[in-house]
């Protein structure tokens, strides 16, 4: 008897470590279009996620969104959701207002999940800044984006393994990235991410080969002609680089892709292909976040 109490005493322990505890925030927006005018029109939002009023650096058309994270960063047992939904013919930047942190876990996995909603003539511009992935994390995001006919979207991931400033290397936990992009129940792009803490995998050529930052740009909207891929690349072998780049066509797009030690090398050229869409496709230049040089 003392035996069955004992075990079920064990079993109750184990379930209730496994339950997630920690902070459970998200974010809900919706921008709508009107008389030339994008609107952020619902902002519902649970801590620790936040979303600053609108910027208007380039005119009516186009609203800036920062959003921030509270406490800091996220922990193990951390739950974030994201839920944006542009409606037609809105267009809007959203960025973080720092890098996102996610810490040494606590034996649970943080998570984030993301659901973008664009329809019919609508833009969407999804720029964070980097996410910094401590050693011992623990961290899964998922991505997913409804992308209606005659929408867009563009968006980027940039991801730094371990403190380097600091010497620190991803030498325990784990990351994973899943992003999807659907249209009208057809998948147009479909990325998943897994990157297992370790020394054989930090330094694999297949891994991050050294290096410790990793990052994605992805647009989708409408075919891309073999002048923007050829300049896309032109735009990184005409300056001095340290990292490793590569630009590959989608079926209503591109993706690019670098591998590096520089946070600002990577944005710089990321910045230059999202100059070079912003011009081909909607005829106007980028306006950077103000936020980004703070």
């Amino acid at each position: 008897m003392a035996d069955d109490t004992t075990v079920r005493i064990k079993t109750e322990a184990s379930e209730a470590a496994q339950i997630p505890t920690g902070w459970h925030g998200s974010l809900d927006l919706v921008y709508v279009h009107n008389d030339g005018t994008t609107k952020l029109i619902h902002n519902q939002v649970r801590s620790p996620l936040k979303v600053q009023r609108p910027f208007y650096p380039e005119g009516e058309a186009v609203c800036h969104s920062v959003v921030l994270h509270t406490a800091g960063g996220m922990v193990g047992g951390d739950r974030l959701s994201q839920t944006i939904h542009l409606k037609p013919d809105a267009q809007a930047l959203i960025t973080t207002a720092a890098a996102s942190k996610v810490y040494r876990s606590n034996g649970q996995d943080a998570r984030q999940t993301i659901k973008l909603q664009i329809e019919a003539g609508a833009y969407l511009e999804w720029l964070p800044q980097e996410t910094i992935v401590f050693n011992g994390a623990i961290y899964q995001q998922d991505l997913r984006v409804e992308l209606a006919p005659q929408a867009s979207w563009l968006g980027w991931e940039i991801t730094r393994f371990g403190r380097s400033a600091r010497g620190e290397t991803f030498l325990q936990g784990e990351w994973r990235s899943h992003t999807e992009v659907w249209q009208q129940g057809h998948p147009l792009w479909i990325d998943r991410q897994w990157l297992p803490a370790g020394e054989d995998i930090i330094n694999s050529p297949h891994g991050l080969a050294g290096q410790p930052i990793v990052a994605t740009l992805c647009w989708i909207g409408q075919p891309v002609s073999r002048e923007i891929l050829d300049t896309a690349r032109i735009l990184w072998n005409s300056k001095e680089r340290q990292g490793e780049a590569g630009v590959t066509q989608l079926i209503s797009g591109l993706v690019c892709r670098y591998r590096g030690a520089s946070t600002l090398e990577v944005r710089n050229w990321f910045t230059d292909i999202w100059q070079l869409l912003r011009l081909s496709s909607v005829g106007r230049s980028v306006t950077k976040p103000r936020v980004w040089q703070m």
